[in-house]
């Protein structure tokens, strides 16, 4: 096993990854830790149905990277790393389950700091709380999903003005993939900024709210590629970005929440040769790290919202420098990341 963590495609020099399990509360879990040059690794506990365990290693490993480089291009004292949970998060999930990984983040003495994920939430973060300091988002203003969702309607705007010349999303077609708590947030501030929603979620209940609220057009989770929009808002699960969807994709923008949207790393010149403006995921989707950061730290909450929306000004920056250098924004983005916590 440690042969095929080392020759992982994603594995990418991580300082750590630790396979944690706990017989009595049946947790298996592993904990990656890419980078911790500016500060103790932080990022989210994912919990989620592999389909077996090396697709497990490589979510973490992938999502680990990222929040190295999502933490240092928001200007955050913190490395990047990640966790996950091998389970079924409708009907796996006890209070003894999130104990354990407490447990396991109290062996590690620091190095990495969890938060809520996808299938994991303030609650279970409270869990973890029981067994370890090293835990953050906890409370009822724990959800980081706001303040993400936050970063991505700044990042939006950045891009509109940047790429259509335009001050405002009124009458703006975006399309949305995925209706999470992130994903929805996002939807109601472009419908309250006048854009006009697609909408398409394997969540029936969030997409007709939707239709109700915002007056979405409704389409399936396939079809959601096709339509003609002038934003593709990918905010489900990564690698939506390839070869096939992008020969699909009609939008001249993409900006959504999800993580790892380029299914692999040529992906983002190949948007930039189709005229596309790429925002890249890791600096639109900063938000809730940021708010995480500050309660981990003790900053006062009352500068999260300001610092989120530096977003805004961040990607315009690697906007500009992309179009003058004849670069992709994602390799922009990966040398702005990498100047900070490379050494």
């Amino acid at each position: 096993m440690t042969a095929f963590v080392f020759n992982e495609p994603n594995f990418d020099d991580h300082e750590q990854v630790v396979f944690v399990s706990e017989p009595k509360s049946g947790l298996k879990a592993i904990i990656a830790v890419h980078n911790t040059n500016l500060g103790p690794a932080m990022g989210g506990c994912r919990m989620w149905s592999y389909m077996n365990e090396a697709a497990a290693i490589n979510d973490v490993l992938r999502l680990s990277r990222g929040m190295t480089y999502k933490n240092a291009v928001a200007g955050l004292p913190i490395g990047g790393g990640k966790s996950v949970i091998i389970g079924n998060p409708k009907t796996d999930k006890t209070p003894a389950l999130f104990e354990a990984l407490g447990e396991a983040l109290e062996r590690l003495g620091g190095r990495y700091v969890t938060a809520e994920d996808i299938g994991t939430s303030p609650a279970d973060m409270a869990n973890v709380s029981n067994k370890t300091k090293f835990v953050a988002g906890l409370g009822d203003s724990g959800d980081p999903s706001p303040f993400t969702a936050l970063g991505c309607f700044v990042g939006a705007q950045a891009a509109v003005k940047f790429h259509l010349k335009r001050d405002n999303m009124e009458g703006l077609v975006v399309a949305v993939q995925g209706l999470g708590h992130v994903g929805y947030d996002y939807a109601r501030r472009l419908h309250a900024a006048g854009a006009k929603l697609i909408v398409a979620d394997i969540d029936t209940a969030a997409v007709e709210r939707a239709r109700a609220e915002f007056g979405a057009e409704v389409v399936s989770v396939d079809a959601i590629y096709d339509v003609a929009a002038d934003i593709y808002a990918p905010c489900a699960l990564g690698a939506t970005l390839n070869p096939l969807t992008l020969s699909r994709i009609k939008a001249s923008i993409v900006a959504g929440a999800a993580n790892n949207q380029l299914a692999t790393a040529d992906v983002g010149d190949m948007m930039r040769q189709k005229g596309m403006l790429y925002v890249p995921d890791f600096v639109i989707n900063a938000g809730g790290i940021i708010k995480v950061c500050y309660e981990y730290l003790n900053k006062p909450e009352a500068d999260v919202e300001a610092h989120v929306r530096e977003i805004g000004a961040t990607l315009t920056e690697v906007f500009e420098r992309a179009a003058h250098e004849g670069l992709s924004t994602s390799v922009v983005a990966d040398r702005v990341a990498e100047a900070r916590f490379k050494r």
